[in-house]
């Protein structure tokens, strides 16, 4: 069975948000994506909790699920009435959920979302090089910034005309010519 057939990557790449500065996915999400009920993927997880310790999945808090249903802009109508608060999965959870969830669409599902994940950093390493790359830029363009300024500042020293000769302060001698008259 092909992957590309199941779920467009870009699908799943939508799915993934950030929490808690953690990449994850939802439980309701994930429910759909392997064509399973939300109460089944959590009944099946329960099943198994020794194996989704708290760095592989955590169950989001209510301003966390507020912040979700404000930050896209739904009503509880999109979010079927959910009478708990959803579960977030991580990365290595959700490669965990392929031991606990059997069936070909399942293992296909996973595949795909462990590429939509490998994609997302490899997205996220290229614009941190280039976040870099501006960073090295910019120094380079402070520096000439600097150097330019210095030079601009020694032409104009060297077009401005010479300080007017100041007057000497105290007495001038003048030596006094003596004529000697011939007698």
């Amino acid at each position: 069975m092909s992957t590309k057939g199941i779920i467009p990557v870009e699908k799943i790449e939508s799915k993934i948000l950030l929490i808690r500065g953690q990449k994850v996915m939802l439980d309701r999400d994930l429910a759909m994506l392997y064509d399973v009920a939300t109460r089944d993927l959590n009944k099946a997880v329960s099943r198994n909790l020794t194996r989704f310790p708290a760095d592989f999945m955590f169950q989001i808090t209510k301003h966390e699920f507020t912040n979700l249903k404000f930050q896209f802009g739904t009503s509880s109508y999109g979010w079927g009435g959910t009478r708990k608060l959803p579960y977030a999965f991580t990365e290595q959870g959700i490669a965990m959920l392929s031991s606990v969830l059997r069936g070909e669409r399942a293992v296909q599902v996973n595949i795909t979302i462990m590429r939509a994940f490998v994609k997302l950093r490899e997205i996220l390493s290229t614009h941190k090089d280039l976040a870099q790359k501006l960073k090295e830029l910019e120094l380079k363009l402070e520096t000439h910034d600097e150097q330019i300024t210095a030079i601009f500042e020694a032409i104009n020293q060297l077009l401005s005309p010479p300080p007017a000769s100041k007057r000497k302060i105290g007495f001038e001698v003048k030596e006094k010519s003596v004529k000697y008259a011939a007698k």
